[in-house]
């Protein structure tokens, strides 16, 4: 595949794995992996190369929780570790899938997880003040009792109580430059897989990790940047931008400048926990790039790169 390739980052969320209000077992979470991937294959056939970020809210929520329930017998592992072992299991799920998709479409291309550390300012604030939303809804008998055990949960933007975690603002992509070389043989790349890993550089320079989650769609934001992406486009259970959502007026937006966005966000129009962070996200990507930025639905991922679906971020 020529380098020359035109290049998409695709963002699919965590909840398209596992859904909310299901429990999902993870073979319910591979047939939803199968079911997500029409898009990407289509890209992929078309000669597009391709980096998926995906998402792992529900995952590494669930993840906190065996470590709580087996926290008796084994030793707890630390959140940034949990963000890892997820980004390594939810890759190996996109990976095979997808490869198995192509294959029955009659595409040779490869498919590789990049495991990726994603650098962090150790003195962030977000690392004080937890409003990243990881894991299912809890009941209120639940999270009374994480309260009283010190750990933070709040009201997401559909009115769920959840687990909130800190979410400090990504810097840099560690292995960005692998990711690109990887790209531009062609091979399809998993990278980013949760947000990616926090990290943080010491005094003399080297990484260490933080216990928190990167938000994946502005993780996947700043690797479309820096890899010069022609397309940075999210993925979620929404089939555009909605103003006045949730009320008899609801309107999709099928166009929005980042200044219309910048507006819309101050008046809080984007939910938190749910559409806002695509939002800025995708018009932190055009404000940096001028590149095309699209949110919509898993189904209407081919129709929105055409133009036909979804919601397009652009400059003005």
């Amino acid at each position: 595949m020529p380098a020359a390739s035109r290049t998409a980052v695709i963002a699919l969320g965590g909840n398209a794995l596992s859904p909310a209000g299901e429990r999902s077992t993870i073979f319910d979470q591979f047939r939803h992996t199968r079911e997500s991937l029409g898009p990407i294959v289509a890209l992929a056939k078309d000669g597009w190369n391709v980096c998926i970020v995906h998402g792992n809210g529900p995952q590494v929520g669930d993840e906190l929780v065996r470590n709580e329930e087996a926290r008796a017998t084994v030793e707890p592992l630390p959140l940034g570790v949990l963000v890892a072992a997820t980004a390594g299991w939810i890759g190996y799920m996109i990976q095979q899938s997808l490869e198995n998709a192509l294959r029955a479409a009659g595409s040779d291309r490869r498919v590789v997880t990049v495991l990726t550390q994603v650098v962090v300012d150790e003195h962030d604030t977000a690392l004080e003040h937890p409003s990243k939303f990881v894991g299912h809804e809890l009941p209120a008998a639940r999270a009374r009792e994480l309260e009283e055990r010190g750990i933070a949960t709040a009201r997401d933007g559909n009115g769920r109580l959840r687990r909130v975690v800190g979410s400090p603002t990504p810097v840099e992509i560690h292995e960005e430059p692998v990711i690109k070389s990887l790209l531009g043989a062609g091979v399809i790349v998993v990278a980013c897989g949760g947000g990616g890993i926090p990290v943080f550089r010491d005094a003399s320079g080297a990484l260490e990790g933080v216990d928190c989650v990167v938000d994946k769609d502005l993780a996947a934001a700043v690797l479309a940047a820096g890899i010069g992406a022609d397309l940075f486009m999210i993925l979620t259970d929404v089939d555009a931008v909605y103003a006045d959502w949730g009320k008899p007026a609801q309107r999709a937006l099928s166009r929005l400048t980042i200044q219309e966005v910048a507006d819309l966000d101050r008046n809080k129009a984007f939910g938190e926990g749910s559409m806002a962070p695509k939002v800025r996200a995708a018009a932190k990507y055009v404000r940096q790039t001028g590149g095309r930025a699209i949110i919509t639905e898993l189904s209407r991922g081919s129709n929105a790169v055409a133009g036909k679906a979804g919601t397009e971020i652009v400059p003005a």
